[in-house]
Formats: C-alpha cells, sequence, structure tokens
C-alpha cells in the first residue's frame, strides 16, 4: 500500500470508529508499527490527529486561536451555557473558566442575580461589569492570548487562595479514556488549580469537542461531577463517561 493510500486508510479509521489502535492498523496491513507510527507523526504534524500511546485519536477544532473558536458551534455553546448558568445558586460563588463556552456562560448569568464570580479571564469580566449583584473577583497572571486568560505561577497561586461552590470548566478534548485535555501545558495546571478550589466542577463541552483529544490532560474523571453537552445522549463517547459514573446534563433542545 503506497504512503498516500495509508493515510487515507488512517483517516477513515479516525472517521469510522473514533481512534487508531497502531499495532491493529500494522496487523490489518501486514506492516511494521513503526510505519503506522511514521504516518501518524506526519498527519499529527498536519493537525489531522492527536497521538496519544499506542495510537492516535480525533484532534479537537477548538486548539484554534480564541477569535476563530467564537465561530465554531455557537449555537451549541449557548445551549451548554444555559444550562450551565442555571447551575450558579443565588448568593453562591462560581469559579468561571476562561474561552468562548465560559464566555457564553457569563453571557447567560441573569443580570439580576447576586453571586459571586471568580475568573482568571478578563472577557469573563467585562462581560459581567454591568450585573449589578455580581460580585468579580479577577485572578491575574501572565496572559495566555490564545484563551485570553492569565496563567503561569502568579495566577495558580491566586487560585489557591479562593474557594466556590461551583468550577464551571472548559477543555478542548472530552475522551473516556484520554480523560479532559487542553493544548497548552500551563492552561491546563491553571484549570486544575481552579477545579481543586470549589466543591463541585461541572465541565463544558460543545458536541464538538466530545471524542476528540489534545495534548494535555486537565483532569481524571473522578474529579469531575457532571458534563454539560449538547452531544448526542447515545454518542459512544458520551455513553462511555456516564458508565465512569459522571452525571451527564443533556443541553439539546
Amino acid at each position: 500500500m503506497l504512503a498516500a493510500e495509508r493515510r487515507d486508510h488512517l483517516l477513515g479509521l479516525l472517521t469510522r470508529e473514533g481512534k487508531i489502535v497502531a499495532k491493529d492498523v500494522a496487523a490489518d496491513l501486514g506492516i511494521s508499527e513503526d510505519s503506522v507510527r511514521r504516518d501518524l507523526r506526519d498527519l499529527a504534524a498536519e493537525g489531522l490527529c492527536q497521538r496519544v500511546y499506542g495510537g492516535a485519536l480525533p484532534v479537537s477544532p477548538a486548539v484554534v486561536d480564541y477569535a476563530a473558536r467564537q465561530a465554531v458551534t455557537p449555537d451549541g455553546k449557548r445551549k451548554v451555557a444555559a444550562v450551565a448558568a442555571a447551575l450558579v445558586p443565588p448568593g453562591g460563588a462560581v469559579i468561571l473558566d476562561g474561552g468562548t463556552t465560559a464566555l457564553a456562560v457569563a453571557r447567560a448569568l441573569p443580570r439580576d442575580l447576586a453571586c459571586t464570580v471568580i475568573t482568571h479571564s478578563p472577557t469573563i469580566t467585562a462581560a459581567l461589569i454591568d450585573h449589578p449583584k455580581a460580585e468579580l473577583y479577577l485572578l491575574g497572571g501572565r496572559i495566555f492570548k490564545h484563551s485570553a486568560v492569565a496563567c503561569g505561577a502568579a495566577a495558580v497561586e491566586a487560585a489557591q487562595n479562593v474557594s466556590a461552590d461551583l468550577c464551571l470548566l472548559g477543555v478542548t478534548g472530552v475522551h473516556a479514556e484520554a480523560g479532559l485535555t487542553t493544548g497548552d501545558a500551563e492552561e491546563a495546571a491553571m484549570k486544575r488549580a481552579l477545579a481543586a478550589r470549589a466543591a463541585d466542577t461541572y465541565v463544558l463541552a460543545s458536541s464538538e469537542k466530545i471524542g476528540t483529544a489534545s495534548r494535555f490532560r486537565v483532569l481524571p474523571w473522578s474529579e469531575v461531577s457532571g458534563l454539560i453537552t449538547d452531544a448526542d445522549p447515545d454518542h459512544e463517547t458520551v455513553e462511555a463517561v456516564r458508565a465512569l459514573g459522571v452525571e451527564i446534563m443533556a443541553a439539546g433542545g
């Protein structure tokens, strides 16, 4: 099989099965695992897959820059945001992650809701300036422009000095085996720091993130209270996450 044919075969597997297992492909095609791994490296370099131990997973479309992400499934993000916003209790404190789905959550919060919002996102803060009863706490640090959030040691230290009832966390990849992932190591560390300061953590995941993976792991499923998604309830990944004991909050309709 020519290299171009192997490439098409691998991309087809990724589309049909949602993953590539290198040893299985090698056995099916009668080639070495090294050849498969080289092909996967090439595909990953083009942004067509996310390499993981033993093979590859679909790459998340949510790794593009912040401005471009605002155009990715905006309707799905609004549906997820509506469900997430309803979780914020009157008088409660919520840690609101950065990113485009979290921004949709901020915009979905009732303008007269009395609550405390803790965030490391200047855009989230700006979106809530005209909410008269919302107390806003902005955690500072180095600004990671890809997601318009503060990251780094200073931001993580600031996060360790707050606490909240609820953390609404954004990720770029949601996969039963790979877990919750994002594309930057410092951002992943910041997300862990935020989630650790809340009684409950709910993950915001519009459908394009389901079944995909990015390079850096954020949290294991054991540390998550629930997943809010507009993906099909029968989606293989959604069913697998539910089987792990994670509450699935449907954001359809």
